[in-house]
């Protein structure tokens, strides 16, 4: 199975660094893992709708240049289901057993993800009401992956 998580903008702190490479590491043992980063869109502090909606809509262009058609894609997204760790495991173990081997996550910049974005998504999936920066949600992410894995393992880790 190959999880990617595409990504906007750099990481720059180095405790999440850190905690990313140590999930990637025990990731390894089940899947073909890797972030992929893509630039984000300068833009001053206070924009109109207008250009918000470009802001997303460049980000989103470079988002989707690394989709592949193959992909199975989850758009992080606030509106989008809430699932508990146990109903993420057995989806992904479902899509592994239905042919869907390559797996993406896309987290959107702190801007959120342009409409085309959303509408490649194959599911668009929400870890709650709250506002966290998506670099922090990366280390989240990554660790609800490498706990769906423990979980469809049978082991006691995710408890």
């Amino acid at each position: 199975m190959n999880i990617k998580i595409i990504v906007v903008g750099k990481l720059k702190e180095k405790y999440l660094k850190q905690g990313i490479a140590e999930y990637a590491k025990r990731l390894s043992k089940f899947c073909k893992f890797k972030i992929v980063e893509v630039a984000d869109e300068k833009a001053p502090e206070k924009l109109s709708e207008a250009e918000m909606i470009k802001v997303k809509e460049i980000e989103g262009e470079r988002i989707l240049s690394k989709v592949k058609n193959k992909e199975y894609v989850y758009a992080l997204a606030i509106l989008g289901q809430e699932r508990s760790s146990e109903d993420l495991a057995q989806e992904i173990q479902s899509l592994g057993i239905y042919g869907h081997s390559d797996i993406t996550f896309i987290i959107g910049g702190s801007l959120g993800l342009s409409e085309a974005v959303l509408k490649r998504a194959d599911t668009e999936i929400s870890f709650g009401r709250f506002t966290l920066p998506h670099q922090l949600m990366r280390l989240v992410l990554t660790e609800q992956i490498y706990r769906s894995f423990m979980i469809n393992a049978g082991s006691p880790y995710h408890k």
